[in-house]
């Protein structure tokens, strides 16, 4: 199979994968923000029903990385590169706060609200507008420091 073959078949996987992730989150509820509030409001009226969620993607997901830890490539033949690092440091804290905290404000993390963007809410248009505004700033900060650290010649 050429390259284009090999290419397409990589787009057709990654529109079903994500097919059926968007279904997935529309039919367990988390594309609805008041689900996902509810979750967070620990001392009012506690909705458990993202914890049943998150726990059954941790279960497939850990399943899917023992089988993959036992393989050097992907179904495609790419190589799978697993990352060792276990690092906790300060661009992480502060990555997993921002994240923790958006989600927090607007009842979105990035699936569903790509997923609710789709359905033409403005609050989901809005957080996804906002999230990569704050992607690209990432990446002019990380582009900066970069450059501070290189000598220039």
């Amino acid at each position: 199979m050429g390259f284009k073959g090999q290419k397409m078949k990589h787009r057709v996987s990654e529109f079903l994968v994500g097919l059926l992730f968007g279904l997935g989150l529309m039919l367990s509820g988390m594309t609805d923000p008041s689900k996902v509030l509810g979750f967070l409001d620990l001392f009012g009226a506690w909705d458990p029903s993202l914890a049943f969620v998150m726990g059954g993607a941790v279960g497939v997901g850990a399943l899917a990385y023992v089988f993959a830890k036992k393989k050097s490539t992907s179904f495609f033949g790419n190589a799978l590169d697993f990352s060792d690092s276990s690092d906790i440091d300060r661009p992480l804290v502060i990555g997993a706060a921002m994240f923790g905290a958006g989600w927090g404000l607007a009842g979105f993390c990035p699936g569903p609200a790509i997923v609710c963007m789709g359905s033409g809410q403005s609050k989901a248009i809005l957080f996804v507008v906002f999230m990569l505004l704050g992607m690209l700033l990432f990446e002019l900060l990380e582009f900066v420091r970069h450059q501070k650290r290189t000598p220039q010649a």
